[in-house]
């Protein structure tokens, strides 16, 4: 198989290949009571780490029946950033099976890609703090191109820059967003259960739903 002509696993990065909520809860707890809140517990975040930050910090707010002026929260938005980009990896960890099923498909010569809406930056800052950047072929974030997910384009550019082709490529990924841009982008897509998704991940139409990288392959094989 030509190098250039293999497909593309494309994967999304929070809640999908790394369980980054402990380090964005605590980010947000050192945000918060820097203004005098006290520190706000993981489940009542819950699944809103993957909706950004800006949506966690009016959560806290409206938890402890504060109001947040758009002033304060772009105050504590870059005490959030600044905190995070120095503290990325104290608790995060690829979830269970990632690694073994990286190298399945590497091995069976697939390409590798991370497409998230994750600063590119703080992306590739993360893979390497957890030392698995040297396994993808691109890694893209938010801001790497014009557009990001759901947008098509997001997708099928970071297949390009993987050195791929679009056909025979997948999306992984563990929200709407992730499952939206596959379906933009005319590629299938297969969705985990245990990410940050707000929704029931039964209702978001992916091509198939794993519970463990595990299953990944077979998944694959089966679409």
């Amino acid at each position: 198989m030509n190098d250039n002509k293999r497909p593309v696993l494309v994967l999304d990065l929070d809640g999908t290949l790394v369980n980054t909520k402990p380090d964005l809860v605590a980010a947000l707890n050192v945000a918060i009571e820097s203004v005098g809140l006290a520190p706000v517990p993981d489940e009542l975040i819950g699944h809103g780490v993957g909706q950004g930050v800006r949506a966690m910090l009016a959560k806290s707010f409206s938890h402890y029946d504060e109001p947040l002026s758009d002033e304060l929260q772009d105050e504590l938005f870059v005490k959030f950033i600044n905190y995070y980009s120095n503290n990325i990896a104290n608790f995060s960890k690829p979830y269970s099976g990632v690694q073994a099923a990286l190298r399945t498909f590497s091995n069976s010569g697939w390409h590798l890609a991370v497409c998230t809406n994750k600063p590119e930056n703080m992306a590739k800052s993360l893979l390497n703090a957890l030392d698995m950047d040297d396994q993808f072929a691109a890694i893209c974030g938010l801001d790497t191109f014009p557009v990001s997910k759901p947008h098509a384009d997001h997708i099928l550019k970071t297949i390009s820059m993987a050195g791929g082709r679009v056909e025979g490529s997948v999306m992984v990924g563990d929200t709407a967003t992730d499952v939206d841009a596959a379906k933009n982008s005319g590629i299938p897509s297969i969705v985990v259960d245990f990410g940050y998704s707000p929704t029931p991940v039964q209702s978001l139409g992916a091509s198939k739903i794993i519970s463990n990288f595990d299953q990944l392959w077979d998944a694959v094989e089966q679409i």
